[in-house]
Order: structure tokens, then sequence, then C-alpha cells
């Protein structure tokens, strides 16, 4: 069989379009750690993400890191005040659409931790050491939230935890969604991944990875019914405002006899 460099003298720039030519460079820089505003994202092989795909639920959908409409977050807190029971942001994590990690920092509260929780938030003394300041990561969690919808479960503790509020109308909350409450009440996250995904999670120290890719999929589960009831209560609202309030006639003040 005669080299296909002899068929065709412009092989070699025929390989760069496809994108071969890039192999090299790609590989070079495959175990390097990014570091931006999207926080710390380690790249895999192929071969990782396939066995990753076939044996875990909650794995990425897609290779794709890109920030997407939709985001999922997860934190986990730390105790400080005198006694330790004051909550506190430690580590804040968001996931896009297909679950893959788009920003995940450990933070360094303002105020001393005195209690690092690590059998529930999984965070050790060595991960504060050299963490984010938490007006850093507020400020960029914020800059990515801006304008998406925001997924998660009970993400009233996380917002009120980064000190920052979202559109009402963009939230997408597993705990508040009427389909996945029992009797009207809110069922914790680890027991709708395991009725609804089939997954077990949160046995033993949390990783808020895998609960925002749970979250994250509860959400996608029910996206089309989730998103419908979301506009018919917007026009709903919107059909409130514009009617205007009836007019009350005065009652006639009594004669004094």
């Amino acid at each position: 069989m005669k080299d296909p460099k002899q068929l065709n003298p412009n092989w070699a720039q025929l390989r760069q379009k496809l994108g071969y030519g890039s192999e090299l460079s790609s590989k070079k820089s495959g175990t390097e750690t990014k570091e931006s505003i999207l926080g710390k994202r380690k790249e895999r092989s192929d071969n990782d993400e396939v066995s990753e795909r076939e044996g875990n639920v909650l794995a990425p959908t897609s290779s794709d890191s890109s920030i997407t409409d939709e985001i999922a977050m997860d934190c986990e807190m730390v105790g400080v005040s005198p006694l330790g029971n004051k909550s506190a942001l430690g580590r804040v994590t968001l996931v896009n659409k297909w679950g893959n990690v788009i920003y995940d920092e450990h933070v360094r509260p303002v105020e001393r931790v005195v209690d690092f929780r690590t059998q529930v938030s999984g965070i050790r003394p060595r991960d504060l050491k050299k963490a984010k300041d938490f007006r850093v990561v507020q400020k960029e969690v914020a800059e990515l939230l801006k304008g998406r919808i925001l997924v998660g479960h009970a993400l009233r503790n996380d917002l009120k935890a980064l000190l920052l509020s979202h559109p009402k109308k963009d939230i997408r909350d597993t705990a508040e969604y009427q389909p996945y409450l029992k009797e009207g009440r809110k069922k914790a996250l680890r027991h709708l991944a395991d009725e609804v995904l089939g997954v077990k999670i949160q046995n033993g120290e949390h990783c808020p990875i895998e609960d925002a890719r749970a979250a994250m999929m509860l959400y996608m589960k029910k996206r089309r019914e989730w998103e419908r009831s979301v506009k018919d209560f917007v026009k709903m609202r919107l059909k409130q405002k514009k009617r205007k309030p009836k007019k009350h006639k005065k009652e006639a003040s009594p004669v004094a006899s």
C-alpha cells in the first residue's frame, strides 16, 4: 500500500485541517490544571470518561464544559462563632446542564472556623489554607449565575451563605417542586436521588459535585413540565397585575338624629 504522503503531497495540511495536527500539543497540556473564574477543572482521558459514564448514574452526559443557561449549585458549610453553631460557606460547586464542573472552590470564611464539620462537609483544615477569600468567590459566583436558571436543592440556604439573591422566576429548587413533595412535605435530596434517579448519595461525607449533579438530573427529568408550569405562573401574575382594582363606593355616613 502506497504512503498517503505520495498520493497527496498536501497530506500534512489535510491532517491539520481535520484536527490531527493538534494531537501532540493537546497531549502535552492534558495533565495541566486550568485556573480561571471557572475554578479548577482537571482534564481526564477518554477512557476515564467512558468508564465513569458506564458505572455512575451521575456521570456527565457530555464532555462539554461550557457555561450553559442552566447551572446547578451546591454548597458545603463550616461552623463559625464561639460555639461553631453558625454556618459559613466552606465550598461552592457549580455544574452545567450536562453535569460537568464549571466552578469548584473552597472558601475562606470572614470569621474564624471553629468546626469544619468534616463528617458531613468533607472539608478539612488543609482545604482552607489556600482557599479563596469569601468576597472573591461571592463575586465570581454572582457573575456566573447572572441571567441564568439556577438549579439546586434548598437553594435558600446556599444563597444565604453566599449573601446573594437570585430572581425567583429563575430558580428551580428540587426541594420546592410540587411533584417532588410528599403530601406537601419536602424530601431530602438523598431520598429524591434514590427514588427518582436510583442512585445513593450522601453516604457519609457529602460531595457537592454529586449533589449538584443529582439536582440537575432531577430538574432535567421534569424540565418540560417544570418550565411550562413556570410560564403559566408568570402569565397568571401578569394578568393579575393588568386587572384594575375595583373601586368601592363609599358608604353614606349615618345622619345624626
